[in-house]
Protein backbone atom coordinates (compact mmCIF):
# COMPACT_ATOMS: atom_id res chain seq x y z
CA UNK A 1 0.00 0.00 0.00
CA UNK A 2 1.38 3.60 -0.91
CA UNK A 3 1.95 5.64 2.54
CA UNK A 4 -0.33 8.53 0.70
CA UNK A 5 -3.28 5.80 0.13
CA UNK A 6 -2.72 5.57 4.48
CA UNK A 7 -4.05 8.94 5.03
CA UNK A 8 -7.25 8.97 3.25
CA UNK A 9 -10.19 9.45 5.49
CA UNK A 10 -13.24 6.94 6.13
CA UNK A 11 -15.47 9.71 6.22
CA UNK A 12 -16.90 11.86 3.28
CA UNK A 13 -16.50 15.62 3.77
CA UNK A 14 -20.26 15.45 4.42
CA UNK A 15 -19.81 13.38 7.47
CA UNK A 16 -16.97 15.33 8.71
CA UNK A 17 -19.16 18.27 8.59
CA UNK A 18 -22.22 17.08 10.32
CA UNK A 19 -19.36 15.57 12.72
CA UNK A 20 -18.33 18.74 13.50
CA UNK A 21 -21.56 20.94 13.81
CA UNK A 22 -23.02 17.97 16.65
CA UNK A 23 -19.78 18.91 18.16
CA UNK A 24 -20.48 22.48 18.51
CA UNK A 25 -24.26 21.45 19.48
CA UNK A 26 -23.63 18.58 21.55
CA UNK A 27 -20.91 20.77 23.89
CA UNK A 28 -23.45 24.05 24.60
CA UNK A 29 -26.94 23.53 23.31
CA UNK A 30 -27.09 19.60 24.96
CA UNK A 31 -24.26 20.04 27.10
CA UNK A 32 -25.22 23.04 28.98
CA UNK A 33 -29.29 22.70 29.08
CA UNK A 34 -31.20 22.58 32.49
CA UNK A 35 -30.97 19.06 34.08
CA UNK A 36 -35.20 18.36 33.51
CA UNK A 37 -34.89 19.45 29.73
CA UNK A 38 -35.27 15.77 28.00
CA UNK A 39 -36.96 17.22 25.28
CA UNK A 40 -34.88 19.73 24.31
CA UNK A 41 -31.91 17.44 24.21
CA UNK A 42 -34.46 14.71 22.44
CA UNK A 43 -35.25 17.62 19.77
CA UNK A 44 -31.41 18.08 19.09
CA UNK A 45 -30.82 14.80 18.94
CA UNK A 46 -33.52 14.10 16.36
CA UNK A 47 -32.11 17.06 14.20
CA UNK A 48 -29.42 15.37 13.60
CA UNK A 49 -30.80 12.34 12.70
CA UNK A 50 -31.43 9.94 15.58
CA UNK A 51 -35.03 8.75 16.25
CA UNK A 52 -34.90 8.75 20.07
CA UNK A 53 -38.74 8.57 21.59
CA UNK A 54 -39.64 12.46 23.15
CA UNK A 55 -40.64 9.89 26.24
CA UNK A 56 -36.60 8.68 27.03
CA UNK A 57 -34.16 10.46 30.10
CA UNK A 58 -31.10 11.45 27.93
CA UNK A 59 -28.95 13.05 30.66
CA UNK A 60 -27.12 16.39 29.75
CA UNK A 61 -23.58 14.62 30.27
CA UNK A 62 -23.74 11.99 27.90
CA UNK A 63 -22.12 12.09 24.45
CA UNK A 64 -23.29 10.73 21.59
CA UNK A 65 -20.42 10.32 18.04
CA UNK A 66 -22.83 10.38 15.08
CA UNK A 67 -26.38 10.50 16.50
CA UNK A 68 -27.77 9.93 12.65
CA UNK A 69 -26.85 6.26 13.47
CA UNK A 70 -28.77 6.47 17.04
CA UNK A 71 -32.45 4.51 17.43
CA UNK A 72 -33.98 4.64 20.87
CA UNK A 73 -37.51 3.19 22.06
CA UNK A 74 -39.86 4.73 24.33
CA UNK A 75 -39.40 5.10 27.92
CA UNK A 76 -35.55 4.34 27.88
CA UNK A 77 -32.67 6.37 29.89
CA UNK A 78 -29.18 7.34 28.81
CA UNK A 79 -27.97 8.09 32.70
CA UNK A 80 -25.10 10.51 33.60
CA UNK A 81 -21.79 10.09 31.16
CA UNK A 82 -22.64 7.18 28.98
CA UNK A 83 -20.89 6.94 25.82
CA UNK A 84 -22.22 5.98 23.23
CA UNK A 85 -20.03 5.85 20.08
CA UNK A 86 -22.11 5.14 16.99
CA UNK A 87 -19.78 4.66 14.51
CA UNK A 88 -22.48 2.12 13.04
CA UNK A 89 -26.09 1.52 14.33
CA UNK A 90 -26.80 1.51 17.47
CA UNK A 91 -30.27 0.37 18.40
CA UNK A 92 -31.62 0.99 22.01
CA UNK A 93 -34.90 -0.96 22.17
CA UNK A 94 -38.31 0.09 24.93
CA UNK A 95 -37.82 0.54 28.68
CA UNK A 96 -33.66 0.37 28.80
CA UNK A 97 -31.54 1.72 31.48
CA UNK A 98 -28.17 2.19 30.51
CA UNK A 99 -26.20 3.23 33.52
CA UNK A 100 -23.56 5.87 34.41
CA UNK A 101 -20.78 5.55 32.32
CA UNK A 102 -21.72 2.98 30.56
CA UNK A 103 -19.65 2.20 26.99
CA UNK A 104 -21.71 1.71 23.74
CA UNK A 105 -19.18 1.20 21.04
CA UNK A 106 -20.23 0.21 17.74
CA UNK A 107 -16.79 1.10 16.16
CA UNK A 108 -13.45 -1.22 15.96
CA UNK A 109 -10.44 -1.83 12.84
CA UNK A 110 -9.79 -4.14 11.40
CA UNK A 111 -6.49 -5.55 12.87
CA UNK A 112 -5.67 -8.40 10.14
CA UNK A 113 -4.96 -5.77 7.44
CA UNK A 114 -2.18 -3.46 7.29
CA UNK A 115 -3.75 -0.39 7.50
CA UNK A 116 -6.51 -1.48 10.09
CA UNK A 117 -9.46 0.03 8.52
CA UNK A 118 -12.21 1.43 10.15
CA UNK A 119 -15.49 -1.23 10.80
CA UNK A 120 -18.96 0.24 12.16
CA UNK A 121 -20.45 -2.76 12.99
CA UNK A 122 -24.03 -2.56 14.79
CA UNK A 123 -25.18 -2.94 18.08
CA UNK A 124 -28.75 -3.83 19.17
CA UNK A 125 -30.18 -3.29 22.50
CA UNK A 126 -33.34 -5.38 22.76
CA UNK A 127 -36.40 -4.12 24.95
CA UNK A 128 -36.04 -4.18 28.61
CA UNK A 129 -32.15 -4.53 29.28
CA UNK A 130 -30.43 -3.10 31.99
CA UNK A 131 -26.72 -1.84 31.30
CA UNK A 132 -25.21 -1.56 34.71
CA UNK A 133 -22.78 1.62 35.83
CA UNK A 134 -19.34 1.51 33.77
CA UNK A 135 -20.56 -1.46 31.45
CA UNK A 136 -18.64 -1.56 27.83
CA UNK A 137 -21.00 -3.30 24.99
CA UNK A 138 -18.17 -3.71 21.67
CA UNK A 139 -19.39 -3.62 18.55
CA UNK A 140 -21.38 -6.29 16.60
CA UNK A 141 -22.87 -7.12 19.64
CA UNK A 142 -26.80 -7.78 20.35
CA UNK A 143 -27.93 -7.22 23.95
CA UNK A 144 -31.40 -9.76 24.35
CA UNK A 145 -34.05 -8.73 25.73
CA UNK A 146 -34.36 -8.35 29.68
CA UNK A 147 -30.59 -9.23 29.83
CA UNK A 148 -28.78 -7.69 32.59
CA UNK A 149 -25.06 -6.69 32.28
CA UNK A 150 -23.35 -6.25 35.51
CA UNK A 151 -21.37 -3.06 36.51
CA UNK A 152 -17.79 -2.82 35.16
CA UNK A 153 -18.61 -5.78 32.73
CA UNK A 154 -17.59 -6.38 29.43
CA UNK A 155 -19.80 -7.53 26.79
CA UNK A 156 -17.68 -8.23 23.30
CA UNK A 157 -20.06 -11.15 21.72
CA UNK A 158 -24.41 -11.52 22.70
CA UNK A 159 -26.31 -11.71 25.83
CA UNK A 160 -28.87 -14.02 25.48
CA UNK A 161 -32.24 -12.57 26.63
CA UNK A 162 -33.47 -13.07 30.69
CA UNK A 163 -29.73 -13.63 31.48
CA UNK A 164 -27.45 -11.97 34.02
CA UNK A 165 -24.45 -11.16 33.13
CA UNK A 166 -20.65 -10.13 34.88
CA UNK A 167 -17.26 -9.80 34.47
CA UNK A 168 -14.32 -9.03 32.17
CA UNK A 169 -15.25 -10.93 29.67
CA UNK A 170 -18.73 -11.31 30.70
CA UNK A 171 -20.10 -14.30 31.87
CA UNK A 172 -23.53 -15.98 32.21
CA UNK A 173 -24.28 -16.15 36.25
CA UNK A 174 -27.98 -16.49 36.30
CA UNK A 175 -31.25 -16.57 34.27
CA UNK A 176 -33.78 -13.95 35.04
CA UNK A 177 -37.14 -14.23 35.82
CA UNK A 178 -39.13 -12.96 32.55
CA UNK A 179 -41.13 -9.91 33.67
CA UNK A 180 -44.94 -9.03 32.44
CA UNK A 181 -45.81 -6.42 30.25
Amino acid sequence: MASEDRHISPYTFQEKLWRMLWAIVQATLFRYSFHTWNRWRIFLLNSFGAEVDPTCIIRRTVKIECPWNLTVGPNSCLGDGVIVYCLGTVTIGDRVSISQYAHICAGSHDYNQEDMPLLRPPITIEDDVWLATDSFVGPNVTVGEGAVLGARSVAMSNLDPWTIYSGNPAVLLKSREKQGK
